[in-house]
């Protein structure tokens, strides 16, 4: 299916060159005197690199079909991490670049919404916020109790963030995904 290049979207997946790429930014813009065009910055399925397109605005765009599932983190195996289709038991195999800072909070039998252009993975969705255990929180000092004060704590990921002075170890405390910041006891 064609569309303008004004209706492209972030996550969209496209046929570029004859490569499917992914829509990772877009940009409209209308210099002075000039037609306007579209800036889209676009990362290749085959080879994984990111490029920096220019469409005119009514350039008309090949879109390529996106199927979106739900997955559980299972393990880990070697460098990548492996996860399991819970109706299908299909196991994708994903590689660490992939998820970037997203690994920090994946525990095992996590949910996932992982989206897939022909059956490849192109991008990882995580839940807004995730529970993890604290593996590690010093003792908050004695007198430190102004009023929000924060220690830095690990968590059973081995990620550290922020956190009360109240919070112990072996608590288990709720973390924003997107932010990477803690939220509140679970």
């Amino acid at each position: 299916m064609a569309v303008n290049a004004n209706d492209l979207r972030k996550g969209m997946a496209i046929l570029h060159n004859s490569d499917v790429c992914v829509v990772l930014e877009v940009t409209h813009r209308t210099p002075g005197n000039l037609r306007a065009f579209v800036q889209a910055i676009l990362r290749s399925i085959k080879t994984g690199k990111s490029m920096d397109v220019r469409f005119a605005s009514t350039e008309k765009v090949e879109t390529v079909p996106l199927n979106s599932r739900r997955m559980e983190f299972s393990y880990k195996s070697g460098d990548d991490y492996v996860f399991v289709d819970p109706e299908t038991f299909e196991e994708v195999t994903v590689a660490p670049e992939m998820l970037g800072d997203s690994r920090n909070f994946l525990v095992e039998n996590g949910s996932v919404t992982m989206t897939f252009v022909e059956e490849k993975v192109v991008e990882i969705e995580l839940p807004a916020s995730v529970v993890l255990t604290v593996s590690d929180a010093p003792e908050g000092i004695k007198g430190d109790s102004a009023n929000n004060v924060q220690k830095l704590i690990t968590l059973e990921t081995g990620v550290q963030v922020q956190a009360p002075l109240f919070i112990k170890t072996g608590e288990k405390i709720k973390v924003d995904t997107r932010t990477g910041k803690y939220m509140e006891r679970a």
